[in-house]
C-alpha cells in the first residue's frame, strides 16, 4: 500500500468491518458512509429547527465550516477541539472562529457529528 496514508487505510479498514459483520449490505468507501450520514443529520437537524421556529438555522458560511468538519471525521474518523489547529481550518481562523460561528453550539455540534457521521 506504498503511498496510501495510514489514515486511509485505517477508515477504508472500518468500511470493511462494517461489512464483514454484516452491519453494511455492500462494501461502500468510508468517505461516501460519512457523506450519506452527514447529508442525513443536516436535513433532520434543519427540519427540527425549523419545527422549533428557526427558520434558518444555519448560514452559509457555518455549512462551509460544518462540510470541512465532515471531510475532517471521513479522513481521521472524528473531530476534536485541536483538530481546528489543523488545516483546512486553520487557515480559515482556527478554534476561535469556529466558536465565533457557532458560539455555544460548537461542543454540541462536534459530539453530534462524531457519532452521526460514523454510525
Amino acid at each position: 500500500m506504498k503511498g496510501t496514508s495510514g489514515k486511509r487505510i485505517l477508515t477504508d479498514l472500518v468500511s470493511l468491518v462494517r461489512f464483514a459483520i454484516h452491519q453494511d449490505n455492500e462494501l461502500v468507501p468510508f468517505p461516501e458512509w460519512v457523506n450519506a450520514n452527514f447529508n442525513a443529520w443536516l436535513v433532520q437537524t434543519i427540519r427540527h429547527s425549523r419545527e422549533s421556529g428557526n427558520p434558518e438555522p444555519f448560514k452559509a458560511e457555518q455549512i462551509r465550516w460544518l462540510e470541512m468538519i465532515r471531510d475532517h471525521v471521513a479522513a481521521n474518523l472524528s473531530i476534536e477541539r485541536e483538530d481546528f489547529e489543523l488545516a483546512p481550518f486553520n487557515r480559515e481562523g482556527g478554534l476561535g472562529k469556529a466558536h465565533r460561528l457557532f458560539l455555544e453550539g460548537l461542543q454540541p455540534i462536534m459530539e453530534a457529528l462524531n457519532v452521526a457521521l460514523v454510525a
